[in-house]
């Protein structure tokens, strides 16, 4: 429900402040005080259409934020979800304040529990949190989709409706895959001899990922080896072969060995020194040997890792794909291949498993066709049976279930749709296009006494529904009213004295002069019961209020309470 609504700088709304509460609230006021404004302004929080002039001359911008106490689960809170916005929930009760900031130059901003929003996100919350209707007002009645919806709701088929969307997308689903495959095997037939001849080619290449890259390195390191073997013989010869100077070292050093100990501090340095050559030789020709190996190969290795490569490349230039993804398109050829000799198989599975959700659907369709069809005459005659008292007592109102399994959606097969015949013997239509202003807002109402809480937003707003009507039907539409302001918040603007009477909470909008009359400013006050009678004896007598008045207004109020 909306709790309070705060506006700054809108039009003739310098600074206001309401606070509002369950049941009936009824804003009167004379003609002019500015009570469509309230209700612009309120609009634009809801994400109503901006406009530079909203902004009260002078300043550079206007604002307006409305808060509502919203309880957990509910629709609204769900489009908080979607979009990652915060739900300001302690306990049962999520807090969301809607503001909109309307510039002067045009542009506006918006805002939920102060989190940044596009307008078209902060709309969608808005109408899940209000709903304003009025003569002209024609949002909740000009779409198809709404009235199945209502209709739903006042029946109790929400969950079959769920039940329904459910077997619609696992239908969808099943059509899906079966047109996917359809194709594939389609494109698959039109290139069956080419695919195999490119399937059993890659098969017999057999391509690795990555295998190029290998061989590439191996075949780089055999040809350099094949370079330097050479020059690594001519080294290993030099070091240990015929011409070698281990020999005459290792004699050299027996001999000097042999007059070490004649002379041995003029020999051993230099025995020490010829060791240390030989072993630095030995190590040499390990190095040299090992080195030898590392570089020896097989030429017809070589010649397969060429031939290889060739074979790789080949492919590649032939199929226009790297060499790195023959083996993905390999793979991809071998399952065309396999969808060409098992596709008529999964064909006929999927072909049924389409034939079982049509089958499924259309049985559950037809259940709630039905089920539709039985309780939109529960709902004619609920709404009928309001007619009289609101001065409709020659009208009759329809609700229209077209079938057509033709052509079947997410929520059935039905087109739902309110009609109304206003007068016996005329014919009857759409109620928008049947109905005259007065009529309309009639019918609505009766319409929401009877769904009452059932598939309408927690805040309804009406605006001047009793235009035109006096006496009885007056006070019939304040009563029903006040029966809807059971379920949920109602909130009139009215010259009615019958309907402010029944009012749990009576707010007064006046215009007051300001700077000497230089100037107005909207004003909404809160009245109490003394004030209250004094504003219901105003509507009821006009400019001057006699005693009459008062006690007329008394009256009313005491037969409403």
């Amino acid at each position: 429900m909306l709790a309070r609504l705060s506006i700054r700088d809108i039009v003739l709304i310098e600074r206001l402040d309401i606070e509002f509460a369950r049941g009936l609230a009824v804003l009167t006021g004379e003609t002019g005080a500015g009570k469509s404004i309230l209700l612009d302004a309120f609009a634009l929080a809801l994400g109503g259409r901006g406009d530079a002039a909203l902004v009260r001359q002078g300043v550079e911008q206007g604002q307006v934020t409305a808060a509502f106490d919203v309880p957990k689960r509910h629709p609204a809170l769900a489009i908080l979800t979607a979009n990652g916005l915060d739900d300001n929930c302690s306990g049962s009760i999520c807090e969301m304040i809607l503001r909109r900031v309307q510039l002067a130059d045009g542009r506006t901003r918006a805002f939920v529990n102060d989190q940044p929003v596009s307008v078209q996100t902060l709309k969608a919350i808005g109408a899940a949190l209000v709903e304003i209707h009025g003569q002209h007002d024609e949002r909740a009645l000009v779409d198809a989709t709404t009235h199945r919806r209502l209709l739903d709701a006042f029946a109790g088929l929400d969950k079959d409706v769920t039940a329904i969307e459910e077997l619609w997308e696992t239908r969808r689903t099943a059509r899906a895959a079966l047109d996917t495959h359809r194709e594939a095997m389609d494109r698959a037939a039109r290139e069956a001899d080419y695919l195999r001849h490119a399937s059993d080619e890659l098969k017999a290449l057999k391509p690795q990922d990555g295998e190029e890259t290998t061989l590439a390195a191996r075949r780089t390191v055999m040809m350099q080896g094949e370079k330097i073997a050479e020059d690594l013989r001519e080294a290993q010869a030099a070091v240990s072969g015929p011409q070698s100077p281990v020999s005459a070292l290792a004699a050299a050093v027996r001999r000097l060995e042999r007059r070490a100990a004649n002379s041995p501090e003029l020999i051993e340095p230099a025995v020490k020194a010829l060791d240390t050559a030989l072993t630095a030789l030995d190590e040499a020709d390990q190095h040299l040997n090992a080195a030898l190996v590392a570089a020896d190969f097989d030429p017809l290795e070589l010649e397969r890792i060429e031939e290889r490569l060739f074979a790789l490349r080949a492919a590649s230039r032939k199929y226009s794909t790297p060499v790195d993804g023959l083996a993905t398109l390999a793979q991809k050829y071998a399952n065309d291949v396999k969808l060409i000799d098992a596709g008529a198989e999964q064909l006929k599975a999927l072909e049924k498993a389409v034939g079982e959700a049509d089958k499924t659907y259309a049985a559950a369709a037809e259940k709630l066709s039905a089920a539709r069809a039985k309780s939109s005459d529960k709902l004619n005659k609920a709404v009928n049976s309001e007619l009289a008292p609101l001065k409709l007592e020659r009208a009759k109102f329809q609700t229209q279930v077209e079938s057509d399994p033709a052509s079947p959606g997410p929520q059935g097969f039905d087109r739902v749709e309110f009609w109304v015949q206003t007068n016996p013997g005329t014919k009857p239509g759409p109620m928008m296009k049947v109905a005259s202003g007065g009529e309309l807002s009639r019918f609505l109402l009766a319409l929401k006494v009877v769904l009452s809480d059932k598939g309408s937003a927690p805040t309804l707003v009406f605006d001047e529904i009793d235009t035109g009507v006096g006496g009885a039907v007056a006070d019939a539409i304040g009563a029903r009213l006040a029966r809807l302001a059971g379920k949920v918040q109602v909130m009139a603007v009215t010259h009615a004295p019958q309907v402010a009477a029944r009012a749990d909470q009576h707010l007064l909008i006046s215009k007051d002069a300001l700077d000497k009359g230089k100037r107005v400013a909207t004003r909404v006050a809160a009245l109490a019961a003394d004030h209250r009678r004094e504003e219901i004896a105003r509507m009821l007598a006009g400019a001057e209020i006699t005693a009459e008045a008062r006690a007329a207004a008394d009256r009313l109020i005491k037969a409403a309470s």
